[in-house]
């Protein structure tokens, strides 16, 4: 009978691509894989860390597994793991300690664990490794779109997170790696690809024969011919089958006009831009390390502008930072509104130990975040629906990517290049194709609702 694991990630898309990764070793291993809230001979917790609260979840859910079954082998694996290793390992729920840019090995150490019945333990200083770990995805659970990590590490160190002592520097993955993963997955079906990792505005700047002499922690910017980032999506749109390439989280730095230039000639690239921009308000800005203003990241948006129609612009704002008063607050109200996102994700400060923001005084009230981060979502949703409506008559290309059950009718859902959901109802299964329709109205606030034409 063959042994079982299940699987469970929290926090962000590159854990959900490593996850992917560990659960494609598993299955090749023989294991069957599970679901997380089913009996199983081995958990895996890929754990987050990037607030007080995510490492609280991560103890639950080692916790809950051990108490689902006290037979099975835990392993906690990630972010949690390497800011909190000798916690885990003094956890009798844990068996199996397995921290960042180790996560190739977990199959050899359950199997050893079988075997010794001792705890396991894999734990490296982060900030010392400069070899990116190779783990790849055979299949994902998405069927039409695949995440693909490409770097891993960021060297930003804003005052508020913890990611770059659990992460580590900067390490880029290699292109022809990338290419050949995503050459795979497209020759079993999927058609979006998203590249995602840590710092992908960081990527390829530890490749030797892309080192500038200027120091690391800058944006990067003045590379005139050969950017990275900008290569790699060329070579992916060479790739026979790929429909569209979309990216995650981009630093306002690498928006140059050679970048941009560069993106925009790539009929397959998405004008979806998530554009990390935390606050609106300089003073913030500078106390939160961020290494940019609110101009130049205003600057960055209307040269995107200039290149794509109706580009979408998405984004995270932190409300409540420390120090930040009335009127630091208003500033980042009154530029939200100027540049009008299609979705802003608020969150209110959260104090992360280990992090310089988290000794910083004039540290803000909970009610006044809330009070703050409440104001802020009622203007994101308006700025969203504005944006939405401007569709309204235009036909787009759908990549539809599951059904809905909404009102008693089932209809065709996904998204359009800038990842506006949108739904059809139509008879003929038209999963994972590309489909033209014409924006009518709502279904839902979130869902626009399209007529197929042809």
């Amino acid at each position: 009978m063959k042994k079982t694991a299940a699987f469970l990630t929290l926090g962000c898309k590159v854990n959900t691509y490593e996850t992917e990764a560990m659960r494609g070793m598993f299955e090749a291993a023989g294991y069957e894989i599970v679901d997380f809230k089913e009996l199983a001979d081995v958990y895996v917790i890929n754990t987050c860390t990037v607030t007080n609260i995510a490492d609280r979840k991560s103890r639950q859910m080692l916790h809950q597994a051990k108490k689902r079954n006290p037979k099975a082998i835990i392993a906690a694996v990630g972010c949690y793991v390497q800011a909190a290793e000798q916690e885990l390992l003094a956890d009798s729920a844990v068996d199996i300690v397995v921290g960042n840019n180790k996560k190739s090995d977990i199959v050899t150490m359950v199997e050893r664990f079988y075997m010794s019945k001792h705890k396991e333990e894999l734990v490296t200083d982060i900030n010392r490794e400069n070899e990116y770990e190779e783990l790849h995805v055979i299949t994902t659970m998405e069927k039409t779109r695949a995440f693909i990590k490409i770097q891993d590490g960021c060297n930003r160190f804003c005052s508020y997170c913890i990611i770059p002592y659990v992460r580590g520097r900067v390490r880029s993955r290699g292109m022809d790696d990338i290419l050949s993963e995503i050459t795979s997955l497209t020759k079993k079906g999927y058609k979006e690809f998203v590249l995602t990792g840590i710092h992908i505005s960081s990527y390829g700047t530890d490749f030797t024969e892309f080192i500038h002499e200027k120091d690391g922690n800058e944006d990067i910017d003045d590379d005139k011919t050969r950017i990275p980032l900008a290569q790699l999506i060329l070579l992916i749109s060479q790739i026979p089958g790929i429909e569209r390439i979309r990216l995650g989280s981009l630093e306002p730095g690498i928006i140059t006009e050679d970048f941009v230039n560069a993106v925009s000639g790539v009929e397959q690239f998405c004008p979806h831009f998530h554009l990390s921009l935390q606050s609106g308000s300089d003073t913030v800005l500078k106390r939160m390390n961020r290494k940019y203003t609110a101009r130049e990241y205003f600057d960055k948006v209307e040269l995107l502008k200039k290149f794509f129609e109706q580009p979408a612009f998405t984004t995270d704002v932190i409300v409540g930072f420390p120090g930040e008063t009335h009127e630091e607050f208003e500033e980042t109200l009154d530029f939200v509104k100027k540049i009008g996102f299609s979705q802003i994700h608020v969150f209110k400060y959260s104090k992360r130990a280990g992090t310089k923001a988290a000794n910083m005084s004039g540290q803000i009230s909970e009610e006044i975040k809330g009070i703050r981060s409440n104001k802020l979502i009622t203007i994101a949703n308006k700025m969203s629906k504005e944006y939405k409506s401007s569709f309204m008559g235009k036909i787009e290309k759908i990549l539809i990517e599951e059904d809905l059950m909404i009102d008693g009718r089932t209809y065709q859902v996904g998204h359009n290049e800038r990842y506006l959901k949108m739904a059809i109802n139509c008879d003929e299964n038209l999963s994972n194709q590309i489909v033209n329709a014409k924006v009518t109205s709502y279904l839902k606030d979130d869902i626009l609702l399209c007529e197929i034409t042809h």
